[in-house]
């Protein structure tokens, strides 16, 4: 296959992926500002959505029209939350937040992309007691990155982060749910930026994949990764750097 032809087909994919983000980031904006009111400065959860698209260079405009469209009223669509638990492939555990307007489409998309990938969708519970529910705050890092590591170890927890975790690329806080506004209100005042800062599904412990069900997991993340009603999917199992390379 011609190289330009490649360059194209991955340049597609990652124009979707990127357009894929920008729409449910813009449902998100939404329904935190049908839920708090359209003034980001006091709603937190606003604040939050709206750092989060910028992160990802989501056009100002969409994140004017998404909270127009929630002030508006007259064309206002109600968005229920609802958390899938399911399993993937070798039994690892995986669950799925969702936004959406209608249950049961959204409830049949969900069992399709699991049975599909040889997963299958479980009740209610059955995954859920792996994972700690978590205020997560990531910033990056690189070589050139010359902040102390025990002067940042320091200042998460002295914000109140129950811990810190630092590898070679990246610095992640991370909260109780209720205390996640405050510490990363008070980073951000020392200077701190990130590119993650939400609550998340933490796993407990990781499984190791490979072969077929790490290439069956990663096309179940991609199914749902193109699902609208799909915004966040947390699991517990890992490839490692060789295997990802291996499976192209």
């Amino acid at each position: 296959m011609p190289k330009f032809k490649l360059f194209a087909d991955r340049k597609g994919k990652a124009d979707q992926a990127k357009n894929n983000q920008f729409v449910k980031l813009a449902r998100e904006i939404y329904v935190q500002a049908r839920k708090g009111g359209t003034n980001p400065e006091a709603n937190y959860g606003l604040k939050t959505a709206i750092t989060s698209a910028r992160a990802i260079q989501m056009p100002n405009d969409n994140i004017e029209r998404a909270i127009k469209k929630a002030a508006g009223g007259a064309d206002s669509v109600d968005y229920e939350e609802i958390l899938y638990e399911g399993y993937g492939p070798g039994g690892v555990a995986i669950m799925v937040k969702c936004l959406t307007d209608n249950r049961n489409r959204t409830a049949a998309d969900v069992r399709s992309i699991f049975g599909k990938r040889g997963g299958n969708l479980g009740e209610s519970g059955c995954v859920a007691y792996m994972f700690d529910e978590k205020g997560l705050l990531v910033t990056s890092r690189d070589e050139d990155d010359e902040r102390d590591e025990e002067i940042v170890m320091m200042e998460g927890l002295e914000a109140g982060a129950e811990d810190v975790v630092i590898d070679e690329s990246s610095i992640e806080f991370i909260t109780a749910p209720g205390d996640f506004a405050s510490v990363r209100g008070s980073l951000e005042s020392s200077g701190y930026g990130f590119e993650t800062a939400g609550i998340r599904w933490l796993p407990q412990n990781m499984v190791a994949v490979e072969g077929e069900n790490a290439e069956k997991l990663l096309k179940m993340m991609d199914a749902f990764d193109d699902n609208d009603d799909v915004q966040d999917v947390y699991h517990n199992f890992e490839i490692s750097d060789e295997e990802m390379s291996r499976l192209g």
